[in-house]
């Protein structure tokens, strides 16, 4: 039974790594699935339910899905905005008055936006259809889309929340390992030597040493050892700094690496360089970090 047991286990771990490694085609897969068939949906039911008061359409067949798809393709392309504001900022509970306020605003902001988008594409469609789209009142129609955009936005933000919290638990969360009791006495970065692991029932101990390359990812940063990727809650530039004497160093504004993994640099036209880890993977080296770079290597 064990060993059913751990053969089922490690398919799963093996899923999850390989959803780990393409991560964001997936997540760009679904959105478009779901918009085109949410739009869909939509458009048909606007064109079943204009049959079932006449026979006779008061619009072309093809408009309903213009309608639609050009209010999905507008959100689509506002989704990463919203993403990028999340991570900015996150929901603070102890001052929830103002994080309200704040995302009202972004709120209204992403109506606005989804409305111009939208009203732009509709414009052009119609135009190379030798029509005209004609919006109607903006008052009554601003204050009727975002009646809907409002509810859209509240779902996205909470969706994204729920999705980030599952992977934290199915990923397993990593979290460093204090080392002592020891109160701390200056302002100086906390060294880290082990991260605990919580993942799919069990802990894991992993040494940070064992770590290749870490990359920025919102609030979190993803350690990449091998082929398996651990969340840590913390910001890039403050984890750099606490691993610093673990031989890291940071290379770009979203990556750092352990100068140990790299197998060689090629330093290209633009005024940045590539590295190569022994792993085969390939980062980029800013020029902005690539003094800092140097003297990390003395």
């Amino acid at each position: 039974m064990n060993r059913f047991h751990n053969k089922g286990l490690k398919g799963i771990v093996s899923k999850l790594q390989h959803f780990q490694q393409n991560k964001l085609r997936y997540e760009i897969l679904f959105l478009v699935c779901y918009f085109i068939i949410n739009a869909t949906i939509l458009a048909t039911s606007v064109v079943m339910e204009a049959q079932r008061k006449s026979d006779n359409l008061p619009f072309e067949l093809w408009e309903p899905f213009i309608w639609e798809y050009t209010s999905a393709l507008s959100t689509l392309m506002l989704f990463p905005c919203i993403i990028f504001f999340l991570n900015k900022a996150p929901l603070n509970w102890q001052k929830i008055k103002q994080s309200l306020a704040i995302y009202f605003a972004a709120s209204s902001l992403f109506s606005v936006s989804h409305v111009a988008i939208m009203v732009a594409l509709r414009k052009l469609i119609y135009l190379s259809q030798a029509g005209s789209y004609d919006f109607g009142n903006i008052a009554y129609e601003m204050l009727y889309e975002y009646r809907k955009d409002l509810w859209a936005f509240i779902f996205f933000v909470a969706a994204i929340h729920a999705y980030r919290f599952i992977l934290s638990r199915l990923y397993g969360e990593a979290n460093p390992i204090q080392e002592g009791e020891e109160e701390k006495t200056t302002d100086a970065p906390v060294s880290i030597e082990r991260l605990l692991v919580k993942k799919l029932g069990k802990e894991f101990i992993i040494n940070v040493t064992d770590v290749e390359w870490m990359e920025s990812s919102g609030n979190y940063v993803n350690l990449y050892i091998n082929d398996r990727i651990y969340p840590l809650r913390s910001t890039l530039g403050k984890l750099s700094e606490q691993l610093i004497d673990k031989g890291f160093c940071r290379i770009h504004r979203s990556h750092a690496v352990k100068l140990d993994a790299i197998e060689s640099i090629t330093p290209l036209s633009s005024g940045d360089s590539e590295i190569k880890l022994k792993s085969g993977k390939v980062l980029n080296l800013s020029r902005r970090y690539k003094e800092h770079f140097k003297l990390s290597l003395t």
